[in-house]
């Protein structure tokens, strides 16, 4: 029986409110996060860390004073590990989980992984969308650390799979449903911005948004006006736009209620639960936009739970059958894409 490792990326969170300070420090450190060298970025990951840390403190203290994203990756290692043993059984599967930020660690997840044995490893991100801002730095941080035993294989990204755009697509419609099925909504697709200027460098992430939510969109004909926007800015340099919130003002100039669905996090966390459903409601209600509704993220939907088993058996040589999606490939110019620069697997 093959022994399979699947290795879930994601970026972590704070379990504490005393984590809060070191989990930002983590985050702006990372040279793919601010790329300067090292003796202009630790300062500055410093200084960040602890000027946000007192505002980060009270949104994590608004969930109960930790994030929920490991448990909520947890929940989804142990539906995947199922769902695996269900389609392939002679493959002995285990899921890890290595959090680039936050505890579990890659270095934490690399001595569980290796005391397994593994025959195969899959890195799988919870990153549908591919960017070097996080798929990649979270693969950097793992092969820095792993030396145990395994072939050792990639999910590059899957923007447009199947059970990711199922998973949206039913959640979208459940809420619509669920609220009377309110007319003259305008679908709103909420993705984590990047500044501007690591897309013009060739990361593919903002190619990779948009398929996504076009692919969801076609599914969706009730919603007929739907726009990509993109939260959770800091700083002063360009961000990808327009901005969740300025669409948010524009649909309530228009007398349009919005419903957003987060279609670049797999995972309930902080940009979700805090910036959508408290800040970014406080904006809909002083706009008059109204309804305000939002979307859950896939989780543990059997659609997308069923579609990262898909990809990791075929990552790892496995029969899983055909991908109903195709195979993505990136648009030509997305130099940092990692099937076209040839580190993806």
């Amino acid at each position: 029986m093959t022994k399979l490792a699947v290795v879930l990326f994601n970026l972590g969170g704070p379990d504490s409110l005393k984590a809060v300070k070191p989990f930002l420090f983590n985050l702006f450190r990372d040279p793919a996060i601010i790329t300067l060298p090292a003796v202009a970025r630790l300062p500055l990951a410093a200084m960040i860390s602890t000027t946000r840390a007192r505002m980060a403190q009270a949104n994590y203290a608004m969930m109960g004073g930790a994030s929920p994203l490991l448990p909520e990756t947890q929940a989804q290692a142990r539906a995947l590990e199922a769902e695996l043993k269900a389609m392939d059984l002679d493959v002995e599967a285990r899921c890890f989980i290595a959090m680039r930020y936050w505890k579990p660690f890659a270095k934490e997840a690399a001595v569980q992984v290796a005391a397994f044995g593994p025959d195969e490893i899959v890195l799988l991100p919870l990153y549908p969308q591919y960017s070097t801002t996080t798929t990649a730095s979270s693969l950097k941080d793992w092969l820095a650390v792993y030396k145990g035993p395994g072939r050792t294989r990639t999910v590059c990204c899957y923007p447009t799979a199947m059970g990711l755009i199922d998973a949206h697509v039913a959640a979208i419609r459940r809420v619509w449903e669920d609220a009377g099925r309110p007319e003259g909504l305008r679908l709103l697709f909420s993705a984590h911005g990047l500044p501007q200027q690591i897309v013009d460098d060739g990361d593919p992430y903002e190619a990779q948004v948009e398929a996504t939510a076009a692919a969801i969109a076609q599914r969706l004909p009730e919603f007929a006006d739907w726009r990509v926007c993109y939260q959770s800015r800091v700083g002063r340099l360009k961000w990808l736009g327009p901005s969740t919130d300025d669409e948010i003002r524009r649909a309530g100039s228009e007398s349009r209620g919005v419903l957003i669905a987060p279609i670049a996090f797999v995972s309930e966390h902080v940009e979700t639960l805090v910036e959508l459903d408290h800040d970014y409601a406080k904006v809909a209600r002083a706009a008059g936009c109204a309804p305000y509704l939002r979307a859950p993220t896939p989780g543990v939907q059997e659609a997308f739970i069923a579609e990262l088993a898909r990809a990791a058996l075929d990552a790892a040589g496995r029969d899983a059958g055909p991908a109903p999606h195709g195979p993505w490939r990136c648009p030509a110019g997305h130099a940092k894409c990692a099937l076209r620069s040839g580190s993806g697997a």
